[in-house]
C-alpha cells in the first residue's frame, strides 16, 4: 500500500512536533515533514512534495488561506486538509469552495485524523459532520461563504486571548484573576485593551467577536 508523504503547517512548534509524532504512528504515513508558515510550506512543497498538506489558517508571514490558494494552483495533485480552531461556517464553505480537501478541527481525534488523511488520498475527499452541518446549512439558508480574516486575532496578546476567552465562559474579573496569577485591575485593563482592539464597547461584544473571529473551540 502506497505511503502518505505528510507536510504539517502550523506555527506553533509544540503543537506542530506532537502532531508529527502522531502522525508518525499511522500505518500508511510515510514521511512527515513541517513548515512553521504559508510561506515555508511553499518552499518545503517545492523541495520535496508531500502527497497531503495539514494547514492551519492563523499564522504569521503567510497565512493559511493564501498558501491553500496558491498550492492549488501550482499543485492541483496535492490535497490539503485544514486543521485549524476556527469553526466559522463561513470560514469553512470558503476553503471548501477554495479547493481544500478536508476541514478539521484541532479537537479533532486521532482516529478522524488519521482516516481522513487517507480518504483525502483513496476518495480525493473526506465528509465528516462538521462539513455535512456547514453544506446543508449552505443549501438550506443560503449561508455565504467568508474569507478569513484574522487581521484584529493576531493583534491580540495571548494574555489577552486567555483573558478573552474566560469572559466568555462567564468568568468574573476577580475569577480571571485567581486563574491566571494577576491582579482584577490588571485583568480591568486586558479588558479595556480588548474592547479598543475589537472595536466593541460592552462585554456581549467581545463575546460576538470572539465567535466571530473563531477564537473559541
Amino acid at each position: 500500500m502506497q505511503k502518505i508523504d505528510v507536510c504539517v503547517v502550523d506555527d506553533h512548534q509544540i503543537f506542530r512536533k506532537a502532531m508529527m509524532r502522531l502522525l508518525s504512528t499511522f500505518p500508511r504515513i510515510g514521511e512527515v515533514t513541517e513548515a512553521e508558515n504559508g510561506s515555508a510550506c511553499l518552499q518545503k512543497v517545492a523541495e520535496r512534495m508531500p502527497h497531503v498538506v495539514l494547514l492551519d489558517l492563523d499564522m504569521p508571514v503567510m497565512n493559511g488561506i493564501d498558501c491553500a490558494s496558491q498550492l492549488i494552483q501550482k499543485y492541483p495533485d496535492l490535497k490539503i486538509v485544514i486543521l485549524t480552531m476556527h469553526d466559522s461556517d463561513k470560514y469553512i464553505l470558503y476553503m471548501l469552495e477554495l479547493g481544500v480537501n478536508s476541514f478539521l478541527l484541532k479537537n479533532t481525534d486521532p482516529e478522524e485524523l488519521e482516516k481522513a488523511i487517507c480518504a483525502v488520498i483513496d476518495k480525493d475527499f473526506y465528509h465528516n459532520d462538521l462539513l455535512a452541518n456547514v453544506l446543508r446549512k449552505s443549501m438550506k439558508t443560503k449561508l455565504h461563504s467568508e474569507r478569513p480574516e484574522f487581521s484584529l486575532l493576531s493583534e491580540l496578546t495571548p494574555r489577552e486571548r486567555d483573558v478573552l476567552r474566560m469572559i466568555c465562559e462567564e468568568k468574573t474579573l476577580k475569577e480571571i484573576a485567581a486563574s491566571l496569577f494577576i491582579s482584577e485591575k490588571t485583568v480591568q485593563t486586558h479588558k479595556l485593551n480588548l474592547q479598543h482592539k475589537l472595536k466593541v464597547k460592552s462585554t456581549v461584544g467581545l463575546v460576538k467577536s470572539a465567535y466571530e473571529l473563531g477564537i473559541l473551540t
